[in-house]
C-alpha cells in the first residue's frame, strides 16, 4: 500500500497494555542522557538543535559546556553571533548556531528572554522546524503533542506497513499520544526507533512487535520505512565536499577575519579559487560570513 491510498484503519490504536509495555521497556532499556534529566526549555532547545545530524556521544560531551557559556537566551543575545559559532565548532552545520543566536535575539525582543511555549511562536523562530518545535513543547513543557523524528518515522511506517507522507505521519503520531505520560511516551517510542527499530531492525528484541504489521507480514521488501516521512537518507560524503570547505573556513574565521586571497587556502582548496569563491558567496548570502572593507569574518 502506498502513501496515496492510506487506509484509515491501517494503524490500530495502541491499547493501554501496549503503551504500558513500551514505556516499561524504556524504563529498563532507555539510555541515561543528560537532556532527559531536565525540563529547562532553553537547554532542551539547544540539545535538540545539536542532535540534528550529530552523534549522541558528541552532544553528551558538548551540551554542558555550551549551556554554561550561554545559560540563557538573554546572555546569548547580548554577545556576537561569532562567539556562538565558535563555541559550536565541531558540531557540524554551523548554520544552526547562527539560527540559535538569531532565535535568542527574537526571544529577547518578543518573549521576555524566554523560550516560548506555543507551537506557532516556536515555529516563528529562525531555523526551528516542526520537529524541534514539538520536541521543546513535549520535552520541556510536557504539552500533549507528538514528535516525529527519523526514529519515530521508521516505527510508524513499519507498524502500519506503509510509507507515509509528513502530514500522515504527524497525524498518526498525534493519535497515539496518551492523555497522561506524554514525555515518557515520546521518549519511549523514539528510543525504540533508535535502539531496536533502526536501519537494521531487531524485531526479536521489540517489546511491541505484535502490533507491527510489517513484522507480521514477514518483513517484505521494500521496507516501508525507506522514503517515509522524517526518515533520513544516507548523507553524502563529507571528505572533499563543499560542507568540509565551509566548516574549515568558519573554523579559521573564528580566529579572526581574512582577506579574499586567503579564503581558498583556509577552505583547503588553495588551487581551486573558483570553487572557494562560489562557496564563500553562499556563506555570505546566508549571513554566516560577513564582508567589511575587503575582509571576511564571522557575524557580530
Amino acid at each position: 500500500m502506498g502513501s496515496q491510498d492510506v487506509d484509515p484503519d491501517a494503524l490500530e490504536d495502541l491499547t493501554e497494555d501496549l503503551a504500558a509495555d513500551l514505556t516499561q521497556w524504556f524504563a529498563s532499556a532507555g539510555r541515561d542522557l543528560p537532556w532527559r534529566r531536565i525540563r529547562d526549555p532553553w537547554t532542551i532547545l539547544i540539545s535538540e538543535l545539536m542532535l540534528q545530524q550529530t552523534q549522541v556521544s558528541r552532544v553528551t560531551e558538548r551540551l554542558g559546556p555550551f549551556v554554561q557559556q550561554f545559560p540563557s537566551p538573554t546572555i546569548m543575545a547580548a554577545g556576537p553571533a561569532a562567539a556562538v559559532i565558535a563555541a559550536w565548532s565541531g558540531l557540524g552545520y554551523n548554520r544552526r548556531a547562527l539560527n540559535l543566536h538569531r532565535s535568542a535575539l527574537q526571544m529577547v525582543q518578543h518573549h521576555d528572554g524566554k523560550v516560548p511555549r506555543e507551537l506557532d511562536s516556536l515555529l516563528a523562530l529562525p531555523g526551528i522546524g516542526p520537529y524541534t518545535a514539538r520536541a521543546v513543547r513535549v520535552f520541556a513543557f510536557e504539552e500533549r503533542d507528538a514528535v516525529v523524528d527519523t526514529n519515530i518515522g521508521r516505527v510508524l511506517a513499519r507498524w502500519g506497513n506503509q510509507t507515509l507522507r509528513p502530514a500522515e505521519a504527524q497525524r498518526l503520531a498525534d493519535s497515539y499520544v496518551p492523555t497522561e505520560g506524554v514525555w515518557l511516551w515520546n521518549q519511549a517510542i523514539m528510543e525504540l526507533g533508535a535502539l531496536v527499530c533502526g536501519k537494521n531492525p531487531r524485531c526479536s528484541d521489540c517489546p511491541v512487535s505484535r502490533t507491527c504489521r510489517w513484522h507480521a507480514a514477514g518483513r517484505p521488501e521494500p521496507d516501508p520505512a525507506h522514503g517515509s516521512a522524517a526518515v533520513s537518507q544516507k548523507q553524502s560524503r563529507f571528505e572533499g565536499s563543499d560542507r568540509q570547505g565551509r566548516a574549515s573556513l568558519v573554523r579559521r574565521l573564528s580566529q579572526g577575519p581574512l582577506g579574499f586571497a586567503d579564503i581558498p587556502e583556509a577552505m583547503g582548496w588553495p588551487h581551486d579559487p573558483e570553487r572557494a569563491e562560489r562557496v564563500l558567496a553562499g556563506l555570505v548570502k546566508e549571513g554566516m560570513v560577513v564582508e567589511s572593507r575587503g575582509r571576511y569574518g564571522l557575524p557580530t
